[in-house]
């Protein structure tokens, strides 16, 4: 097994590489196509993950590799995995459409059902997110020394929440309703996560569709910082665990000692 702090160093370079990949087609009157699930795709999402898998490959040649802009592969094959990269090449395609720089690639080892290491990186702000089982989670702006991250205690009687840029749904109206009192802030893309890791929000219930490469990188930041993503039920949210690579609905947080399950409605 490779050393964690070595695979995370690694990532983060691979996902940097990637980010600046993108960014020539970010800065261009570039095509945007419709996937069958009509979401969009650009140039940006291919190059992305061109750069990953070529390079992940040459880091750990034995280790598969399932990507949103890969083929796709059975689970009957995925099961047996023990170890594997997950990644999203550029999440928040939309927000890259938009030009309104919250896109990011995410490249994630889960490692039976669980994200153990994750990198985050935002090109277009030149801010980067990473975190490991064991080793904390960190933020790099720029080529600035990297920050440690930690998730903050919440202020209970205003609670900042995370509420997406391009998904709202009922579920996620009725929740706010029975917050006792809230400051919504609206992010595109796994940044939602990294914000909470940053200690700069607080909650961000998601109650509408995701995939597992939408949040996995993400996750393991945010956990590495102190946080959590379960299941509605209280249950952390796993990975590779089933024939569908939907997530179920999730709630995401940074102060573990707060009932969040409590404002689901009933």
């Amino acid at each position: 097994m490779h050393e964690l702090a070595d695979l995370l160093s690694a990532v983060c370079r691979i996902a940097r590489d990637a980010g600046q990949a993108t960014l020539p087609i970010y800065h261009s009157d570039f095509e945007v196509q419709t996937k069958a699930d009509d979401s969009p795709l650009t140039q940006a999402d291919l190059a992305a993950h061109d750069v990953i898998a070529r390079r992940l490959a040459e880091l750990t040649p034995d280790w598969p590799l399932l990507s949103e802009e890969g083929h796709a592969i059975p689970y009957a094959t995925r099961r047996q995995w023990q170890r594997y990269w997950l990644i999203d090449p550029l999440d928040g395609t939309r927000e890259f459409v938009k030009k309104n720089d919250q896109f990011t690639v995410n490249i994630a080892l889960i490692e039976r059902q669980r994200p153990i290491l994750g990198a985050v990186y935002a090109p277009a702000l030149e801010r980067l997110w990473s975190g490991a089982k064991d080793l904390g989670a960190s933020r790099q702006i720029g080529a600035q020394e990297p920050q440690a991250l930690h998730t903050q205690a919440t202020d209970r009687a205003r609670i900042r929440v995370l509420v997406s840029r391009s998904h709202r749904t009922p579920e996620v109206e009725a929740l706010l309703e029975r917050l006792p009192d809230y400051e919504p802030l609206a992010m595109g893309s796994s940044l939602k996560f990294c914000a909470i890791a940053e200690g700069n929000a607080d909650f961000y219930p998601r109650l509408g569709p995701t995939s597992e490469w939408d949040t996995a990188a993400a996750h393991a930041v945010l956990q590495a910082a102190g946080g959590a993503v379960v299941d509605t039920q209280g249950r952390p949210l796993r990975y590779n665990s089933k024939d569908s690579l939907l997530n179920p609905h999730f709630l995401a947080y940074g102060d573990r000692s707060h009932n969040w399950l409590n404002y689901l409605p009933e």
